[in-house]
């Protein structure tokens, strides 16, 4: 499976054609085209067009194009999946999953459109249902009709809204949610992003919510600003010492004499196989981030 780096994945209004070229430029890993919460009611199709056109263009680079679409369930939301479908974006972003039944609806559409496999499904992991059902949610990709579902990303802010858990210094009323999250995309080979930061003003309290998610193994974060992008970048990434230290582990256990060995003592320490997997994908995603000069 191929590794890819989304230690940044920023939103950009569909309505802000301006913003939807200046994305093309910007150091982020992964570029959301939103045409749900920032595109207000009179401007979702004039929106719409606008993200179809400048997907089909191209001109990202690296990063991953994904489109977020609107409810299939309102007025607006199949009419974006079908045209996002036909640009074929590296994935499009269906809002409040909340059953798996979600997942499989989104697909069926792709499927029907000829949308080609590499169009990925992610999932808005943002309601209270979404949390009660999120091994069911994830265990979608599992089977065909779900194949597609590559990634969750975490709706902090709606997820405020629908429990009225308070925003807190280090998120103690979320952090239950954020850790089924991971649990379960992790059980089903997803990755998991952050919700978004609101206070642009709080660069410390940025640093911290970023590493507070990478500590609780999500991949990256959602931002809603390019002044973010080298935070998340930095703290997303695996340092120069953990590389240092993956490479050291694996060339350990490259060793003639530690072949069949499922424990070595390296540096003092014993180290085990799963150490050595957690080593091969801190390395690859070290390289991979490499790959795409960031």
């Amino acid at each position: 499976m191929t590794i890819r780096p989304r230690r940044s994945v920023l939103y950009m209004p569909g309505s802000n054609a301006r913003a939807l070229e200046k994305a093309k430029t910007l150091p982020t890993d992964a570029v959301i085209l939103d045409l749900e919460d920032s595109v207000a009611p009179d401007a979702k199709e004039t929106a719409r067009d606008q993200v179809i056109a400048v997907a089909k263009a191209g001109g990202f680079g690296p990063r991953e194009v994904v489109i977020r679409v609107n409810s299939l369930a309102g007025p607006w939301g199949l009419a974006d999946l079908e045209a996002a479908a036909g640009v074929a974006p590296d994935a499009v972003l269906i809002p409040k999953v909340s059953r798996p039944e979600d997942v499989f609806e989104a697909s069926a559409v792709l499927d029907r459109m000829g949308a080609p496999e590499s169009v990925k499904i992610w999932a808005m992991f943002e309601t209270p249902l979404a949390v009660l059902n999120a091994g069911a949610i994830a265990a979608a990709a599992s089977v065909q009709e779900g194949r597609r579902l590559a990634v969750f990303i975490l709706g902090t802010n709606d997820l405020a809204k629908e429990t009225r858990a308070r925003f807190v210094a280090g998120r103690a009323p979320m952090v239950a949610w954020l850790t089924t999250a991971v649990a379960a995309g992790r059980a089903y080979g997803l990755d998991v992003i952050d919700g978004v930061y609101n206070n642009l003003s709080d660069a410390e309290g940025f640093v911290a919510e970023c590493e507070q998610g990478r500590d609780l193994g999500m991949d990256g974060k959602t931002l809603i600003h390019p002044n973010q992008l080298e935070g998340a970048n930095r703290i997303f990434s695996p340092s120069e010492a953990e590389v240092a230290t993956a490479e050291k582990i694996l060339a350990a256990f490259a060793l003639p004499e530690n072949a069949s060995k499922g424990v070595i003592s390296l540096d003092g320490r014993m180290v085990e196989r799963l150490h050595a997997e957690m080593a091969e994908r801190t390395v690859a995603i070290a390289r991979a981030i490499a790959a795409a000069g960031a």
